[in-house]
């Protein structure tokens, strides 16, 4: 089967990717370069080229604080990219799989969200991906929503590496402890979305197991790492970011996944193991 990736060199495609290949399907990897999602008569002819029977759409704008500012260039990749993908993988019968986040829902939610849960983002990154999701349900004919959180993973700048930098250069740090969710490894996840195909189509939610909080993550990673460092926990208030985080955003999975300890074990062991 011939799967076509969008956005494949960013973080979850560096991952992604090669765990396709390694479950037997035929990968093309197409970055900015190769297909501009926001150019639909563009992307039309590079994916009428290849003509896969499923497409990966990962090309997304991520940089949740920036959006505030830049909500029309969001939108433009978010919602306008997803809607081309969409409509050109309706044209040629492929079956569409768009990634999306967390940020969806409120956080007021005690418990985990169910991928049938009303959606209400707090934050422009969050709105211009619920318009991505509503543009692959009106424009798609066969689709997948995955809806994750947290992510991490070799390919890109994350919490994970972001913390043991810090740590390298600070002996104090203070990490926010009133906002849980589920870290998620862009492998798990990758894993995941491999399990999804052939299901019916829909919203899923995948992310790793148990629930956490930024602090709560930080201190298992220096448990990992043992980094000795004076961690202490803080409210949002006492670190303001430009866009305004969900205190709540665990996802209840729709498939079987490891514990995000288990994960972060492993992600940690691997760049371990490339030094």
């Amino acid at each position: 089967m011939k799967v076509l990736v969008t956005g494949a060199k960013g973080m979850l495609g560096q991952d992604l990717c090669p765990v396709f290949e390694d479950n037997g399907l035929y990968v093309i990897p197409a970055g900015r370069d190769e297909l501009d999602v926001t150019d639909y008569n563009c992307a039309k002819n590079a994916i009428e080229h290849i003509m896969p029977q499923i497409i990966v759409h990962l090309a997304a704008y991520t940089n949740v604080d920036k959006a505030e500012d830049d909500f029309e260039n969001a939108l433009k990749i978010n919602r306008d990219g997803a809607q081309n993908i969409a409509k050109i993988s309706k044209e040629i019968g492929a079956i569409m799989i768009y990634v999306s986040t967390d940020y969806v829902f409120d956080g007021n939610k005690n418990s985990p969200y169910l991928s049938s849960d009303a959606v209400n983002p707090l934050n422009k990154y969050g709105t211009s991906k619920l318009a991505g999701e509503k543009a692959v349900a009106e424009n798609a004919d066969k689709y997948y929503v995955v809806r994750t959180s947290w992510l991490y993973g070799q390919g890109g700048k994350n919490f994970v590496d972001t913390m043991i930098d810090l740590a390298s250069k600070n002996d104090t740090l203070k990490v926010v402890d009133d906002q849980t969710g589920r870290p998620t490894y862009t492998v798990d996840l990758a894993m995941g979305i491999l399990g999804i195909i052939g299901k019916p189509y829909g919203i899923y939610h995948v992310s790793n197991e148990g629930e956490t909080s930024w602090y709560g993550f930080a201190k298992e990673i220096f448990k990992l790492k043992n980094i000795n460092i004076n961690l202490t926990p803080c409210t949002t208030e006492e670190f303001p970011r430009k866009a305004q985080r969900p205190k709540h955003s665990t996802l209840q999975n729709s498939v079987p996944m490891r514990h995000w300890a288990d994960a972060l074990k492993s992600y940690i062991d691997y760049k371990e193991s490339l030094k």
